[in-house]
């Protein structure tokens, strides 16, 4: 039943989903963990890094977590390709407020202006969701340290503790202790 939905992002099944979406949230159900916690003196952003062969050179991995800058890092849990897309967006749209206003761009912008790029893939025909979760973590003179976590859909939220990726919902439960 799920394949007459599942073609376009477009198209909404009965019950209201969008299986594109849920498609990108389970390639981030199946990465690396990535866990942030948020204290009054600054941000712990964690990450694990999966060995996907014995083969594999660990020296010559994927990046886990990313600059995008000078105030703001984040972890990613998914697909890396649409990771690397996503960082340098970020990068760009922190570069141009930095050029436009002189000061850095304020953490929830950032993440603000990076989740509307992501809503846009679920919204239109031919683009398919990213499939890449972050915890972005920052500091701003407004409202000093910040820890959000973005989901494929473009949702994006504040928080003093989250974790994103493979088991993640053991992690959670764990921190609420």
């Amino acid at each position: 039943m799920a394949r007459r939905y599942d073609s376009r992002t477009t198209i909404f099944s009965p019950e209201g989903r969008l299986y594109q979406v849920e498609y990108a949230m389970e390639a981030i159900s199946h990465a690396g963990t990535v866990i942030g916690i948020l204290s009054k003196d600054g941000i712990v952003l964690a990450a694990e890094r999966q060995a996907t062969s014995a083969l594999l050179e660990q020296s010559v991995g994927s990046e886990k977590i990313y600059e995008m800058n000078d105030n703001v890092v984040a972890g990613v849990a998914g697909l890396t390709a649409d990771a690397n897309i996503l960082i340098n967006q970020s990068r760009m749209i922190a570069q141009r407020y930095l050029l436009r206003y002189g000061s850095p761009i304020p953490v929830e912008q950032l993440v603000r202006r990076l989740c509307d790029l992501k809503q846009g893939y679920t919204q239109f025909g031919g683009l398919r969701p990213f499939g890449v979760s972050f915890l972005c973590a920052g500091w701003d003179s407004a409202f000093g340290f910040q820890l959000y976590q973005s989901d494929p859909a473009g949702n994006y939220s504040s928080w003093k503790a989250a974790c994103i990726g493979e088991n993640s919902g053991n992690a959670q439960s764990i921190l609420k202790q």
